[in-house]
């Protein structure tokens, strides 16, 4: 943050401190953009990535695990679907499949989402490391995106490959091309000859090589795949049940050249492949005469909209108005040929019409299906149709619709990145233009139907997108983005939240958590308080009344009642994507309202759902990173979900590269550095002139050292207490303890002047402790300090465990386990090993298990008596053990005694039974 400052560089610096938090660098890239404070109404400031450096550590072995990711895989393979879409070359790329292709799911309606993932991954890697191939890759990506962009912004132009005699044209799969014949191309011919070189490089049924109609009722075309997978020629007046019609006997090679030729004349017709007659029916009494005048003439399209846009290379296309003999069609297959009614050879290499040989002169002209985009701003893997169509939907059908604004959030997200990572303006410029395209639709429509799109399960899902419209609007200033922003508020939920109405029960909730980062975007730029409410309020609604004890959220992707944890724990708990947006939106808030309770649930989802969600294994190929997290007993993860390349696998990506993002923020007015999280890392604050480098083993050390260096400087070091931190936060400065009382949940203050060489040491000793589930307080997870421990084995039904049984006076839990020699925060219980959920394994575990208590136990001595319990469920030793931590074991004995005798008063315990207990407390002996 060195200055003197352009504006262009404050407006980078505001953006990038808003949207692009991510893992600190050793290096300082060259091209980042330097940092500048965010929003105004931002109380804390985040550090801009080149200043936070990862040191070693667990952040650090999974970050270069995605790094190597990052660096591995071919980029030409994500802008397959883009350049295919454009009708650019795709240099012989494979698209990366699953949501990515087009074979995917939902015909791979979200394919695109996945580049914008990656761009804001590659960003994210560049700031951390400097490393100048993560650039390269970026500037490699928006290249090919412009020119993307330029293809989109006029009429498709030929894409001229070899073909079987010279040259041929090509239809990219994606492209969506089509070529169109002039009305007169079949002359009203009695009798005729159609041929065509074709290579299809795609087996899908019913593409068309040819369809001359009107509708699906006059027709005659010739598909190169029927049901069968064999061509297919059919004539008809009459729609499909009156076809008369040819089939083929094989399948035609894919990538290879073939010869299709149908003669009609006489009342037969006959079906060539490559010379040879496949089929004859000598009943077709049709004609393209019979069929009268048509109104479409295509190559590569069919009249039936559900039918594939033929993919592959048309080489060479001829009609005649007679029927040729065996002779001259077997004589086709060494020369070309030319028909007296069209004759095209598809021997350009640009442009996009056709000439025609015939000497009729019907020239030919390449189309797209879905005609062009409606403004010269779009940008997409796909045509705009999706976007067109949700304007008139009323319910979700995600083969149909799959959240196009969601996928155009990606986008514009990736692209925003990486213009703040490498100062490359084609990505402002990319970005700016989808923010016009966008204002320029959405502007036009009516308020109500805006609210009936976003109010839309799946295909009106939008994602983070008001956050990267209102991040767009910082950068360039345009009034229209800031207005764009605003026409995403879906009013009926920002009121709901904003009066405090909890109406999440059935919503879906990845759809629903990234637009409240975006309205507190809206309220940084707007003022407007429901904004603010509205986010304040709503993950009060999440955290805790809908939250599993790994910091995730939803089952089966959606919200339940609230309240409801052990009902809703399924295979399919704990959508990954809810974690990233929970992190995101918790920061946000603490940015403008510094409730301890904001990093207490940050630290909870990134030290274990997190991190746990990458899986400690090194893949080029994929992330390795989990969709679901099922709670279920003896659940094994899966790190390769569903078929690739989805939402999870994309936010995956971004977090394992932006790991610190929220380790240090300073006050704006420059006066205080908070310390959220505990982790090793070193910190260049360049206003005050010093370093502060965190040095830690956290969490298997119960505690850090943070070192200050550089200039004299006063400032007031702002420690987190954690809320588990109840066995105490002691804090020392140069080996001498600081006054105070530090309070779990809370920050403690450290005011003073520091000088080069300060050394701060906190120490936190870590307890074990359960959280019960809600709604069943038997089913308890584990925690030691921040980490929650899971259970690993492979049972399918619940374990269960008693922990009381050699308790400390302080009320940890943990001297009922046994600690694994070797292996860091892994414990056995019965024989059973417990070890961090953040470890990304593949073994089954237990997040959760079955507290039982059969008998009352004290110090490993058991008093032979049943350990009673209330109508609620709380038992005796529950009681005893909440009164800890105690002083001395004279202090818990008498705390036995008087709860004792409040059961046996009750009837809940025999006189003699609760005499036995408090014998057994007495001559046991207690860890401290």
């Amino acid at each position: 943050m060195a200055p003197p400052l352009t504006r262009r560089t404050l407006l980078q610096s505001a953006i990038l401190a808003a949207a692009v938090p991510g893992a600190g660098a050793a290096a300082a890239p060259a091209a980042s953009a330097a940092t500048l404070p965010p929003p105004a109404s931002w109380t804390l400031r985040p550090f801009p990535l080149k200043d936070v450096a990862l040191g070693p550590g667990i952040f650090a072995a999974k970050r270069q695990l995605m790094l190597d990711h990052a660096r591995g895989y071919d980029v030409n393979r994500l802008l397959q679907v883009f350049r295919a879409n454009a009708g650019l070359s795709t240099l012989g790329a494979v698209a990366p499949g699953g949501w990515e292709g087009l074979d995917g799911e939902a015909n791979g309606n979200l394919r695109g989402h996945y580049t914008g993932h990656f761009l804001t991954m590659l960003s994210q890697a560049h700031a951390s490391t400097g490393d100048q191939a993560f650039t390269d890759r970026i500037r490699t990506m928006v290249g090919a995106l412009t020119e993307v962009r330029e293809a989109l912004r006029h009429d498709p132009a030929v894409l001229s490959v070899p073909g079987r005699f010279g040259t041929a044209v090509e239809h990219v799969r994606g492209s969506y091309r089509y070529v169109d014949l002039p009305s007169a191309a079949l002359g009203g011919a009695g009798a005729v000859t159609l041929a065509a070189w074709v290579k299809p490089t795609h087996d899908g049924n019913w593409a068309r090589v040819f369809d001359f109609g009107d509708d699906t009722t006059r027709y005659l075309y010739l598909a190169a795949r029927n049901a069968s997978g064999v061509p297919r020629f059919a004539i008809t007046t009459t729609g499909a049940g009156g076809e008369q019609g040819l089939n083929g006997t094989a399948a035609l090679p894919l990538d290879r050249w073939s010869h299709l030729a149908v003669t009609i004349a006489d009342g037969t017709g006959t079906l060539y492949v490559n010379g040879t007659d496949v089929a004859r029916n000598t009943g077709m009494s049709l004609t393209p005469a019979a069929l009268g005048t048509l109104a479409h003439h295509w190559l590569g399209r069919s009249h039936y909209a559900s039918d594939p846009v033929f993919a592959g290379a048309f080489g060479g296309f001829d009609v005649w108005s007679r029927a040729l003999g065996a002779d001259e069609i077997a004589g086709l297959q060494s020369a070309r040929g030319t028909g007296d009614l069209v004759s095209y050879a598809f021997d350009e290499t640009s442009g996009s019409v056709f000439a025609d040989a015939s000497g009729r002169g019907l020239t030919a002209t390449l189309r797209r299906t879905w005609g062009g985009p409606s403004h010269p701003g779009f940008l997409a893997a796909y045509p705009e149709t999706q976007f067109i169509q949700l304007e008139s939907m009323t319910g979700g059908d995600y083969t149909k619709v799959w959240a196009p604004y969601y996928t155009a959030h990606k986008i514009l997200r990736g692209l925003l990145d990486a213009y703040l990572a490498t100062d490359d303006d084609r990505a402002l410029d990319l970005a700016s233009g989808m923010g016009d395209w966008m204002y320029s639709r959405l502007s036009k429509l009516p308020a109500a139907t805006l609210q009936r799109m976003w109010g839309i399960f799946s295909s009106g899902e939008f994602g983070g997108i008001v956050e990267a419209i209102c991040d767009l609007h910082a950068i360039g200033g345009k009034p229209e983005h800031l207005a764009l922003a605003r026409l995403f508020d879906l009013d009926k939920l920002i009121d709901a939240c904003a009066a405090n109405t909890d109406i999440l029960d059935g919503l879906h909730a990845n759809q629903h958590i990234p637009i409240f980062t975006g309205y507190l975007r809206l309220y940084d730029a707007t003022g407007e308080e429901r904004y603010l409410t509205a986010a304040r309020n709503f993950w009060d609604m999440v955290v805790p009344h809908r939250m599993y004890g790994i910091g995730g959220t939803s089952t089966a992707e959606f919200w339940r009642a609230r309240d409801v944890i052990a009902g809703t724990i399924s295979e399919t708990t704990a959508e990954t994507c809810c974690a990233y947006n929970m992190l995101k939106l918790s920061r946000t808030l603490f940015f403008h309202e510094q409730d301890p309770a904001y990093m207490d649930y940050y630290e909870r989802a990134l030290y274990n759902q997190v991190l746990g969600s990458k899986q400690d294994t090194a893949d080029a190929e994929k992330p390795l990173v989990t969709y679901f997290i099922g709670l279920t007993p003896g659940h094994v993860r899966d790190y390769t979900p569903k078929q690739g390349t989805t939402c999870c696998e994309g936010t995956g990506m971004e977090s394992a590269t932006k790991y610190q993002d929220s380790v240090y923020f300073k006050a704006a007015d420059g006066g205080s550095l908070y310390v959220n999280l505990y982790s090793p890392s070193a910190l260049t604050w360049s206003e005050k002139g010093v370093t502060v480098t965190q040095t830690t083993g956290f969490p298997s050390e119960q505690g850090t050292t943070l070192t200050v260096q550089g200039r004299t400087s006063a400032f007031a070091l702002r420690l987190r207490v954690p809320a588990w931190a109840t066995a105490g936060f002691r804090v020392t400065v140069n080996g001498r303890r600081v006054d105070g009382t530090p309070m779990p949940g809370s920050y403690f203050t450290v005011a003073r002047t520091w000088r080069d060489g300060d050394v701060v040491r906190v120490a936190m000793p870590f307890r074990l402790r359960v959280e019960k589930a809600l709604d069943d307080p038997s089913l308890q997870t584990l925690f030691h300090g921040p980490v929650n421990l899971v259970a690993r084995h492979p049972s399918t039904t619940y374990l269960e465990f008693g922990l009381y049984r050699n308790a400390a006076l302080s009320g940890d839990l943990l001297p009922s386990l046994a600690p694994v020699s070797g292996k860091p925060l892994h414990f056995t219980l019965d024989g059973t090993e417990f070890a961090p959920f953040f470890e990304g394994t593949e073994d089954p575990t237990h997040a959760y298990v079955r507290r039982a208590e059969p008998r009352v136990v004290f110090g490993n001595s058991d008093s032979g008596v049943a350990n009673p319990a209330k109508a609620d469920g709380t038992t005796l030793l529950d009681e005893v053990w909440a009164g800890a931590p105690f002083a001395s074991k004279g202090a818990l004995v008498t705390r036995v005694r008087t709860v004792v005798d409040a059961w046996v008063a009750a009837g809940l315990l025999a006189r003699a039974d609760g005499e036995k207990v408090v014998s057994t407390a007495r001559g046991a002996t207690f860890v401290p």
